[in-house]
């Protein structure tokens, strides 16, 4: 390394972790990285002065700038651009895979950005450690180096990260260390210099030239050039305060403290629990032991120290999480039970549990509000949208609360459950169970259950293990036409010329077919037939041979670059290399045309109303009804279906001109931003874009009408919520728009007959019919109490007497009926035992009830009635000392031998128990 040759650097090995570094301070003897050594800079930083995170990003962004790299704007938190990975996790991640892998050229070569990164990997240091971040800034500079261009490598960069940490901060030089090491992430790997300064790292310098793939490493033809440096950490490092929460996030810890009543902690403890914790590895063992090793440390007992400390430790948290919130949702996320949205809602449980544990009277919303004010001294795009953020939060806040409370009527079934089986301690898969389908926060399920004496042990990684099952994206399978060859055969083929492009008005044209698959699989050398993709179905239509015979088109699909077409039958005059004729059904592509754009104009028109946190999350064009799948939090007011349909028609009658043009995919994106991949990941260098001028701009494959007035009027026919966070918008368009609202038409006018009022009047005439109804319901409720009450006293007047006790048995049809007899014991003063059976659903059912006024002797009898039934029929029963309901499978063997013996049964029963 030419710096390190010019410099002095002296080249070493670390004693402690065997790791090899590179130092100007020949008395240097360890890596200068923890848990090597301690913190030296907290309490007197090594650089000039103390800088702000906005002088440190500024001044970050203008040195690279001065050393020819080309400022670009941060990317969204939420990858939109990838399949693999949801969130961001480092700036190389705005490049991969398309400038890393040379599909395209990046925004500028060299360049430099700060782009903010989501990682979930260390939640449970985040607020202990003193330096974890679930949401951070990495400042970088980047080098694209293909075969075909050079950029720079190693020696820049190293010479680079010293001149920047050495001149634009002030840093000594013998205070740097680089640390060998190697790095990955995002799916590509390389070695690395990690930048140390006083035992923190500072940056990492990567040398990306692998490929990761299965986890083995392949080498690249391309050269990446991928640092990271760390703004919050560079940052702390100016200020040598005791944790890195107390320079990001000064203004709300100090609100937070007060808000809950928190004195402040001595900061010369908070400088050694920050020193200890950078030696002490949290990730490898226990929350408690931790804790321990600082009480330990500290000369406290363990209580003293969790009752100064652990309040902190979640008011770090609860800064640090919100700070990623704002980021998440402000970018796009909704909060669910999938994908980015199940990682958002992870972090606001865990806020919400922490504001519970401080005893906070402010609410989750509040704090993030706050949250919203500070960064938008930076990122003012948040301040925009700060109700919309704001609103997802108090719906997710109400959400959990309701949660909650359903959560402990699930727990107390489950109990019963667990009773059953013998099971006094919950397994983990249980509890991450109850968690994803039900959002129990774990520590919850712990209290609910112990409650019950069963033990629930919750890991300290709880978080982390959820957290890592969700962070990977999915990458979609390729559909494939049944009875298809190889897509590698496929390949050898000429592409298919795509006229529908072209010529979107063209249903008529000659082909030559140039390979037959059989039995019903066509492929043309040029074709107007659409294939299926992005929601919207494929043509149909008739391929036409020379001798006049016609073969119906079924299915269109596209592989690769060839278009394959399915038909009824082939002809037996088929052959490859002769001139056929295709004709596609004209009707049915223009209205598929007209449902894929107002399928787009429904999606903008959602998000002027709603929020720009609406993203499409599914859609399906269709001839006579489509639907469009939006993320939402909450189900849709009628006013707000009606504000969306009306904006869309709006935008329907002002007839907006709707461009089709080809893009490079590095262009499109900065013109449009990322909104452009509504439709999904397109993985092309070049990209279509479909424009409705002034309204909306997507990347799509999909035919299109030449202006939004050609679509027709757009009909919202209903619009549910499918799953947590997405709500789907079923449509209709033009004609068939018209006929659903005629089919509506029609209900009301048939209604409007049967009630003989005009439709005008139809509210009024059906709320004097409701009201006429509800007299009615209340006459006939009064009728069957009175004759449940003749009923009930008929069978109470003949009871068989054991002791003192009135015993009833009968034989109920109506369950429901049967519950409610039983019910009319507890307003008599005799002492009766009524037991009364049936059949309900297949399944034989009994209840057992006797009056308040039977002694606590006689109560136990219900139970042993239970048992002698049980005997007989088998299943089971569950209840009280007074109140027992049991039941098994129906098998007409043991019903009709319960109905001829019960009543002896319990005599005996009774009667054997009275000569006790």
């Amino acid at each position: 390394m030419q710096l390190f040759e010019e410099e002095g650097f002296i080249r070493k090995k670390c004693p402690k972790c065997g790791s090899y570094f590179w130092t100007l301070n020949p008395d240097q003897k360890y890596c200068g990285d923890q848990p090597c050594v301690d913190y030296t800079f907290l309490d007197k930083p090594p650089t000039l002065r103390k800088f702000t995170l906005s002088e440190v990003r500024e001044g970050f962004l203008r040195f690279m700038e001065k050393h020819g790299h080309t400022r670009i704007k941060r990317y969204p938190v939420v990858a939109r651009w990838r399949e693999d990975v949801y969130l961001v996790g480092a700036s190389i991640y705005d490049f991969q895979p398309w400038c890393t892998e040379g599909i395209i050229e990046p925004p500028a070569n060299p360049l430099t950005i700060s782009q903010p990164c989501i990682r979930l990997t260390d939640l449970e240091s985040v607020g202990r450690s003193g330096r974890h971040l679930t949401m951070f800034e990495m400042m970088a500079h980047h080098a694209f180096n293909y075969p075909w261009k050079k950029v720079y490598w190693m020696d820049k960069t190293v010479e680079l990260a010293f001149e920047y940490f050495t001149k634009a901060l002030g840093v000594p030089p013998d205070k740097i260390s680089f640390k060998e090491s190697m790095w990955s992430g995002g799916g590509n790997a390389g070695e690395a210099f990690e930048v140390l300064i006083e035992g923190l790292e500072v940056a990492t310098l990567v040398f990306m030239h692998y490929k990761v793939k299965d986890g083995k490493l392949i080498e690249m033809p391309n050269k990446i050039v991928d640092t990271g440096y760390g703004l919050e950490r560079i940052c702390w490092l100016s200020h040598g305060a005791p944790t890195i929460y107390d320079v990001v996030f000064r203004d709300l810890i100090t609100w937070l403290s007060k808000e809950a009543s928190i004195s402040k902690v001595d900061t010369k403890i908070l400088t050694k629990i920050s020193k200890y914790s950078g030696k002490f590895d949290i990730e490898k063992t226990t929350i408690a032991k931790f804790h321990e090793y600082l009480a330990n440390k500290l000369n406290m007992t363990l209580r003293e120290f969790e009752d100064k400390i652990i309040p902190l430790e979640n008011i770090y948290m609860l800064a640090d999480h919100t700070r990623a919130l704002v980021f998440m949702i402000g970018d796009g996320i909704v909060p669910s039970n999938t994908g980015a949205g199940y990682l958002a809602r992870l972090l606001i449980r865990r806020c919400l549990r922490a504001i519970t544990k401080l005893g906070l009277s402010i609410s989750l919303a509040d704090i993030v509000e706050k949250q919203i004010k500070i960064i938008s001294k930076e990122y003012p795009e948040y301040l925009q949208i700060s109700d919309d953020i704001l609103d997802i939060i108090t719906t997710e806040e109400e959400r959990y609360y309701k949660t909650i409370k359903r959560g402990k009527e699930i727990i107390a079934r489950d109990v019963q459950k667990l009773r059953r089986k013998g099971v006094n301690r919950l397994p983990l898969n249980k509890l991450i169970e109850l968690y994803d389908s039900h959002g129990l926060d774990p520590y919850f399920v712990k209290e609910e259950y112990s409650k019950y004496g069963i033990e629930v042990n919750v890991p300290d990684n709880f978080y982390v293990i959820l957290a890592e099952r969700h962070q990977k994206g999915k990458v979609k399978a390729e559909k494939r036409m049944e009875e298809l060859p190889r897509v590698d055969e496929l390949m050898k083929l000429p592409e298919t010329v795509p006229l529908y492009y072209q010529y979107p008005d063209k249903f008529e044209f000659e082909a030559k077919i140039i390979k037959v698959i059989h039995p019903n699989i066509i492929i043309l050398d040029r074709t107007a037939f659409y294939p299926e993709g992005g929601g919207q179905p494929s043509d149909k239509g008739v391929i036409v041979t020379p001798k006049g015979n016609i073969m119906k088109v079924l299915d269109v699909q596209k592989l690769g670059k060839v278009i394959i077409h399915k038909v009824d039958k082939l002809t037996l005059d088929v052959k490859e290399g002769i001139l056929v004729k295709g004709v596609v059904d004209r009707e049915r592509r223009l209205s598929l045309t007209r449902s894929h754009t107002a399928t787009h104009i429904l999606l903008a028109a959602s998000r002027m109303i709603l929020g720009p946190h609406v993203w499409q999350a599914g859609a399906k064009k269709g001839v006579e009804r489509s639907h469009l799948d939006i993320t939402h939090h909450k189900p849709l007011t009628r006013d707000e279906i009606e504000k969306i349909e009306i904006l869309a028609n709006r935008i329907v009658c002002e007839n907006r001109k709707i461009n089709i043009r080809y893009m490079d995919r590095v262009k499109a994106e900065a013109k449009y931003g990322f909104t452009l991949y509504q439709g999904g990941v397109i993985p092309e260098k070049t990209l279509r874009i479909v424009e409705i001028e002034g309204i909306d701009a997507q990347a799509c494959g999909g035919t299109h009408c030449k202006s939004t007035g050609e679509v027709g009027l757009i009909k919202i026919l209903k619009a549910i919520r499918i799953q947590d966070g997405v709500v789907r918008l079923e449509f209709s368009v033009g004609e068939y728009a018209l006929k659903n609202i005629h089919k509506e038409e029609n209900i009301l006018l048939t209604v409007a007959k049967q009630l003989k009022a005009p439709i005008e009047g139809l509210p009024k005439a059906v709320e004097t019919l409701l009201s006429r109804i509800r007299v009615l319901r209340h006459q006939n409720e009064i009728l069957e109490r009175k004759i449940l009450k003749l009923e009930f006293d008929q069978i109470i007047s003949n009871p068989i007497r054991i002791g003192e006790i009135n015993v009833v048995v009968k034989e109920e049809e109506d369950y429901n009926k049967a519950l409610k007899l039983t019910d009319m014991l507890n307003k008599i003063k005799d002492k009766y035992l009524m037991v009364l059976y049936g059949i309900r659903e297949k399944a034989i059912y009994y209840i057992i009830k006797c009056t308040p006024s039977i002694s606590k002797k006689y109560k136990d009898h219900v139970r042993r009635i239970a048992e002698v039934i049980k005997r007989i029929i088998g299943g089971g029963y569950g209840g009280r000392e007074d109140f027992i309901q049991g039941g098994a499978p129906y098998v007409e063997v043991k019903y009709r031998k319960l109905k001829n013996s019960l009543l002896d049964l319990i005599e005996k029963t009774l009667k054997l128990e009275e000569a006790k």
